[in-house]
């Protein structure tokens, strides 16, 4: 059963728990309903790809819209992704606290966990895994590509999370968005076994494919969240090109879609 519901607004397609669990209302973007052209057609979120940007703009704004249509973009918080396990915490939605951290996700981070009220953040993919992470009284959005799936950032996140709003990991949801796939994704014999090493052997399959989605799941199980709180729909970002960009399936020339949450808004 899927954990994820498909909706559109305006023409935004989103992939989302409409029952916005912990007060957090939270999606991932397919890439129809924006304005850009071209290998970045056409709700293209990522500014960092070649895309015009104008036209970043207005697709960040319109996603936003379909999520939330109460949600203030000035208030978005957008980090400068660098495959580290950098994360951004915000616990007040007061002007100041909010320009900080812009200003500290813009430097370079992956995560970002908030526990304000009508701040949002995006983060933008095209074949790493997104994950969203809610507790009630806030949420986290990770970016997790190898480098941060093999430093555990979502366990960083989640225990951060977890200090921000008192909640064990036990009582959190966790939702992984479309990514590339386990069978999908191969890697060199080195990575291969670091990541066997690290997670077991049952995350690398035949052919050196790499599942990172299961390495995930294992750091957030290890991490105290309950199995069955822990969703992974499955959705390739590769195999669904009409849905979804992906780096390696475009040739490295493409948009980005994005994991976007805000808390009572």
């Amino acid at each position: 059963m899927s954990s994820l519901t498909r909706y559109t607004v305006d023409g935004v397609t989103l992939l989302g728990d409409v029952h916005r669990p912990g007060g957090v209302a939270f999606a991932f973007t397919e890439r129809t309903g924006g304005v850009s052209g071209g290998p970045y057609a056409s709700l293209n979120l990522g500014d960092a790809c070649g895309d015009d940007p104008a036209c970043v703009e207005e697709n960040r704004t319109r996603a936003l819209a379909a999520l939330s249509p109460a949600a203030d973009i000035s208030k978005l918080i957008v980090p400068r992704q660098v495959h580290g396990d950098t994360v951004v915490r915000l616990a007040a939605c007061d002007e100041a606290s909010i320009a900080r951290a812009q200003s500290e996700a813009r430097r370079g981070a992956d995560a970002v966990v908030v526990s304000a009220p009508g701040v949002p953040v995006l983060l933008c993919f095209a074949d790493c895994v997104p994950v969203v992470i809610v507790a009630e009284g806030g949420f986290a959005v990770i970016h997790s590509g190898w480098k941060g799936t093999y430093a555990r950032i979502a366990a960083h996140a989640a225990s951060a999370l977890s200090r921000a709003t008192g909640t064990h990991p036990s009582g959190m949801g966790a939702y992984i968005g479309p990514h590339i796939l386990g069978d999908e994704y191969a890697v060199d014999e080195g990575l291969a076994a670091r990541f066997a090493a690290s997670f077991g052997a049952g995350v690398v399959g035949a052919g050196r494919t790499l599942d990172l989605g299961a390495c995930i799941a294992a750091t957030l199980g290890a991490a105290g969240f309950d199995p069955g709180s822990i969703h992974d729909d499955l959705i390739s970002c590769v195999s669904e090109g009409a849905r979804f960009f992906s780096y390696r399936a475009s040739g490295g020339i493409c948009g980005r879609q994005g994991a976007l949450a805000i808390m009572g808004a």
